[in-house]
């Protein structure tokens, strides 16, 4: 299944560099709403007009990037509903495009949807462990 990313934002030039950053790097379903909806398991990227709009207490918060000014009420809003991707307008698209990828992964924990569904997960694991004592040099 591939991944989807709900756009609801009221600049219309951002949306479609947006729209455009998204579709160029991830290959993903990008659909531009009005409103968008919550109960489908895809990325919700939002201006602060479309997140007035939605139903408090937020379904899985942590699927959401919101477009929001550097004002600290409404960086205060978003904590408070508990989204943790705030980027600005005046963010590079890249920017705004890693915040979108890090909401893919935090979908695909809670619905089963894989960024890249033909890929199996990676196990890592650390080559060279280092004591905790090392790092911080405790004596």
């Amino acid at each position: 299944m591939m991944q989807t990313v709900q756009l609801s934002l009221s600049d219309q030039r951002f949306a479609a560099t947006v729209r455009e950053a998204v579709s160029r790097n991830c290959a993903w379903h990008v659909e531009s709403v009005q409103r968008p909806d919550p109960s489908v398991p895809s990325v919700l990227v939002m201006d602060e007009a479309a997140f007035a709009r939605l139903p408090l207490p937020l379904f899985h918060p942590e699927r959401i990037v919101l477009v929001s000014r550097k004002d600290p009420q409404s960086l205060a809003e978003a904590w408070n509903a508990g989204i943790v991707s705030v980027v600005s307008d005046d963010d590079p698209p890249n920017t705004v495009l890693l915040a979108i990828m890090a909401a893919a992964l935090r979908v695909a924990k809670f619905s089963g949807i894989s960024p890249n569904p033909s890929s199996e997960a990676a196990h890592l694991a650390p080559q060279n462990r280092v004591s905790i004592s090392k790092i911080l040099k405790i004596q």
